[in-house]
């Protein structure tokens, strides 16, 4: 069976196996805190105990397992796996490499360390992400070169609009230069975010200095389907007007 765990610090999410676990279980206890926090809006720093009294996973539950991680990929923010179990340990480590969030393996007496490490600050400070009321329009504004974990947060505000409404009216990046991407993996998100998305924005304003104001809308229109335009980092608020205009 999964046990969610109640007792654990602010901002921390925790489930406990223990048993033979199912795919019941998954629905009962993982399925309802991921709609939770889906609906909250936030992401989820999660501990994961899979202790001595842990026996395994039937198939269903395995396959549920892995397919309520993918589904909900963008939800995750860390991942603590506190087990000794020895082909657990070695999956979680498998799983971490495909994922763009951190996974990180504990073992049973160093769970103190795992919530300490979920608690932590993030390394950067997260871009600015907010929805215009009323006009459809969402503004992202980093300041610090992009994170896999940034897109995911961006998707968290987007998606809920595009399902209500069939549509984002706009999208407006804000800079004063483009501030790059982290690592590769950052760039590959935004890749599949742009792939994923494109489609159900109708405008993307590009307000940003720099280098990248020349060449990016350029390279970026042969990829969206999405209308672009240009404006200047102190032109912000007739960015935002575009993008919502029609």
């Amino acid at each position: 069976m999964l046990e969610r765990l109640h007792d654990l610090p602010p901002g921390i999410d925790g489930i406990r196996a223990k048993g033979k676990i199912t795919s019941g279980d998954y629905e009962r206890v993982v399925k309802p805190l991921l709609e939770e926090a889906r609906a909250a809006g936030r992401r989820v720093r999660l501990l994961y105990e899979l202790g001595p009294e842990f026996e395994g996973f039937t198939a269903a539950a395995a396959w549920e397992d892995m397919r309520l991680g993918f589904r909900h990929l963008r939800l995750l923010e860390r991942c603590g796996i506190v087990t000794d179990v020895g082909w657990v340990r070695e999956s979680a480590r498998l799983f971490g490499a495909m994922v763009p969030a951190p996974v990180r393996v504990f073992g049973n007496a160093e769970r103190a360390a795992a919530l300490e490490w979920l608690g932590a600050p993030a390394g950067g400070a997260a871009p600015r992400t907010r929805l215009i009321p009323g006009t459809g329009v969402v503004v992202f504004e980093p300041e610090h070169a992009l994170s896999a974990e940034d897109f995911d947060a961006l998707a968290l505000v987007v998606d809920p609009w595009i399902e209500a409404n069939g549509e984002l009216r706009g999208l407006v990046l804000h800079a004063r230069d483009f501030p790059g991407w982290e690592n590769v993996g950052a760039f590959f998100r935004h890749l599949r975010f742009v792939r994923d998305h494109h489609k159900f924005i109708r405008r993307i304003a590009i307000c940003v200095g720099g280098t990248f104001a020349s060449v990016g809308p350029r390279i970026a229109e042969h990829f969206v389907a999405a209308e672009l335009k240009h404006f200047r980092a102190d032109q912000l608020d007739a960015a935002i007007a575009w993008a919502g205009a029609g």
